[in-house]
């Protein structure tokens, strides 16, 4: 999205920002296609990256030790690191379009910390069940959790975009509250975190399937990328277009919590994802959202591969988990990004 989308009036839509920032070109193939490649490149690079060695002539070797450490650990690890961070990074660059504002992604909005409440209770409650159970309930609590910020927004009218997402890491940091007193209370406190904290050292063949779905979500993303930029530019603007405004947005809020509640359930919660990847690729590409949205994909997906790789060297053979290395980075680009807003504001 372009910084006219995060103005809290449609008629920003065509201001000169935005027109200088669509010139800067359509996304072409070759866009995508250097995409591909540097992902493709990093990928297959991770994959002997870890404390078990793990050679490319070891495999064509045929090694026994070495193919079953493939199958069963860096293959399923790099592809939940891929799934994770791409779907997470299409989740914000949805959630920037609905609300107009390039700082309001789930990581700004109590979408994450609602999910992680709702796996606290599905663990209190439902401890013995399967963990699709965790995840269904971590969907319903991040769409209760959306929906109570969006209902909260519509009550206050704020001047500076600024204050939008800070209202939403403000309700996030109750909701995170609340859950560490009743997991506290519960002592479920290690439980919670080990749900919840953001690395990929735990996965194994058997264990990160259920990222699968944030896959198809995402594909849905897709489809329906049209009616969420039509959504994105006002409720009368959309209407006036034939658009459903209300279903179009309720189902953006739904695929965007269930991508959370998938991630946050299955690798834990990785913060600045979905705000800096979508808002850089946006400002270098453009605000239409399905022909950036492939690109923003693989962008997340790259980022989140980079955390982790940096992660297994910086303390070789102990791991940082992907949550702190993402927190640093993330949160610096946040800054920047912020900074960058309020001169062109000015």
């Amino acid at each position: 999205m372009t910084s006219s989308s995060t103005e809290t009036t449609p008629s920003t839509a065509s201001t000169p920002s935005t027109r200088r920032t669509r010139r800067r070109g359509p996304v072409r193939r070759r866009h995508v296609a250097l995409a591909l490649v540097l992902l493709a490149a990093a990928s297959f690079g991770s994959l002997f990256v870890g404390v078990t060695e793990l050679t490319p002539a070891g495999l064509l070797s045929g090694d026994e030790r070495q193919l079953t450490v493939l199958w069963e650990s860096r293959l399923p690890r790099l592809l939940a690191i891929l799934l994770a961070g791409s779907a997470l990074s299409v989740a914000g660059l949805v959630m920037m379009s609905l609300t107009r504002n390039r700082f309001v992604t789930p990581s700004t909005a109590g979408t994450a910390e609602s999910a992680s409440l709702g796996v606290l209770v599905a663990t209190v409650f439902f401890g013995a069940e399967a963990v699709g159970v965790k995840m269904a309930v971590a969907t319903v609590f991040a769409l209760l959790g959306t929906g109570i910020f969006l209902a909260l927004l519509r009550k206050l009218t704020f001047a500076d975009i600024i204050v939008v997402p800070l209202v939403g890491i403000m309700f996030g940091g109750v909701i995170s509250a609340l859950t560490t007193f009743f997991a506290y209370r519960a002592d479920l406190l290690q439980t919670l975190a080990a749900w919840t904290s953001g690395e990929f050292s735990g996965v194994l063949k058997g264990r990160y399937e259920l990222l699968w779905l944030t896959a198809a979500a995402a594909v849905l993303t897709y489809l329906f990328a049209d009616r969420f930029t039509l959504a994105g530019l006002g409720r009368d603007f959309a209407v006036n277009l034939g658009v459903h405004y209300d279903r179009v947005v309720t189902t953006g809020l739904v695929l965007i919590s269930v991508i959370t509640a998938v991630v946050v359930v299955s690798v834990g919660n990785i913060p600045f994802l979905g705000l800096v990847v979508p808002n850089l690729v946006t400002l270098m590409l453009g605000d239409n959202l399905r022909r950036v949205l492939p690109v923003t994909a693989l962008a997340g997906a790259f980022f989140v591969l980079c955390c982790d790789v940096v992660g297994r060297t910086v303390r070789h053979p102990y791991e940082i988990p992907v949550e702190t290395i993402a927190g640093v980075v993330g949160g610096a680009l946040f800054v920047y990004l912020v900074l960058r807003a309020r001169r062109r504001a000015a």
